[in-house]
């Protein structure tokens, strides 16, 4: 930990609610406080919070969260605002200003738009603020049907990547993993072992659970770096993390740091996949090798030149994700066939690789 230079903290809607569903505001002013000493021991700190649902359920009286997605996007712009308002306050005392910053997927998704984020966090904390983030439920679709970034975690997750963030603190209301017999893990090495000590539960306001965490996980402990999962009410519990103390579950990371490019790779949803043959997955996956189109059985939809596109083994599992050198078409049409093929194919257009290896991102 004394290592850390720039955190992210993510606050799930259970834990900031209190006893009676509202906002806790002196539970926000905790964590502000304890964010100013971070930010006076020189850390560059990025909350991700959720909570606007909720904070917008609690302003129109609502008892139960709604189904439609018009009147969800309703209430998360009523409590959006709320919410805000609740986190100028806690670090006022402070005289430390919040910023909003509100994203959908897409948000991470395009390249551009991912590194113009980047740069605008970095810009706040230049600034002396604090960035406060939080899914744009207001206009965004998937991820209020489908769930897609699980209560923010998975969020969270990519905003460390974009930042290249040395820890990622997820702050629920139990006190990291815990097993079978609900005794919290302090240190897990293999996402794949803690996966079966996963609970399921979730909250009648959170879209997440576990499960959405260890996903998180996954996603930063492979980009070589740390994350946290620990009880936001425990007292000065950043500052327990950040000074070393065992406290909630620490997921280890790898030993490689990724580039913020090959996190970016890993993060976005594929626009299609390729079928690839055993040479290829054991190629990729033991030697690190580039994608040929040799390798290549078939094509699953539609995608253009330079998209991220899934690599699946025989099996139908994905082995690996990358960015394609060719569109779908082309593929289909070089599929199988050996260099010498490829260029009589499809002449100057023609690349040796199908997805470069620098480009490509194993698992």
């Amino acid at each position: 930990m004394s290592a850390v230079r720039s955190v992210v903290i993510k606050l799930g809607t259970q834990s900031l609610a209190d006893k009676t569903g509202q906002l806790d505001g002196a539970f926000l002013s905790r964590i502000a406080s304890q964010v100013a000493q971070l930010r006076q021991k020189g850390l560059g700190v990025t909350i991700v919070s959720s909570g606007a649902i909720g904070s917008g359920m609690r302003e129109l009286k609502l008892t139960k969260r709604p189904t439609d997605l018009a009147i969800l996007q309703a209430v998360a712009a009523v409590g959006q605002r709320r919410l805000m308002d609740a986190w100028a306050a806690a670090f006022a005392p402070h005289s430390m200003c919040v910023a909003q910053i509100l994203l959908t997927r897409d948000d991470i998704e395009e390249r551009t738009r991912f590194l113009n984020l980047r740069n605008t966090i970095h810009a706040v904390h230049e600034l002396g603020g604090v960035p406060i983030i939080n899914e744009n439920d207001t206009v965004s679709t998937d991820e209020l049907v489908k769930i897609t970034f699980g209560d923010n975690d998975i969020l969270a997750a990519m905003v460390t990547h974009a930042l290249r963030a040395n820890l990622l603190v997820l702050l629920s209301v139990v006190d990291g993993l815990l097993d079978a017999a609900g005794k919290s893990v302090r240190l897990v090495r293999s996402i794949d072992e803690a996966r079966r000590l996963v609970r399921t539960e979730k909250s009648s306001l959170g879209k997440g659970g576990m499960d959405s965490k260890l996903t998180a996980a996954k996603m930063v402990t492979e980009a070589g770096e740390t994350m946290v999962v620990a009880d936001g009410r425990m007292e000065d519990v950043l500052i327990r993390i950040i000074n070393g103390e065992e406290v909630g579950t620490l997921f280890s990371p790898a030993a490689r740091r990724l580039s913020s490019r090959i996190r970016w790779i890993g993060s976005v949803r594929p626009a299609g996949a390729v079928i690839v043959d055993e040479g290829a997955v054991r190629a990729l996956v033991e030697k690190h090798k580039s994608l040929l189109p040799a390798g290549v059985k078939s094509v699953e939809g539609e995608f253009e030149r330079g998209e991220i596109i899934a690599v699946k083994g025989p099996d139908g599992r994905v082995v690996a994700r990358g960015l394609s050198n060719y569109g779908s078409k082309d593929i289909a049409r070089i599929q199988g066939q050996k260099t010498a093929a490829v260029r009589s194919t499809l002449g100057d257009a023609a690349y040796e690789e199908v997805i470069h290896r620098n480009n490509l991102v194993v698992g």
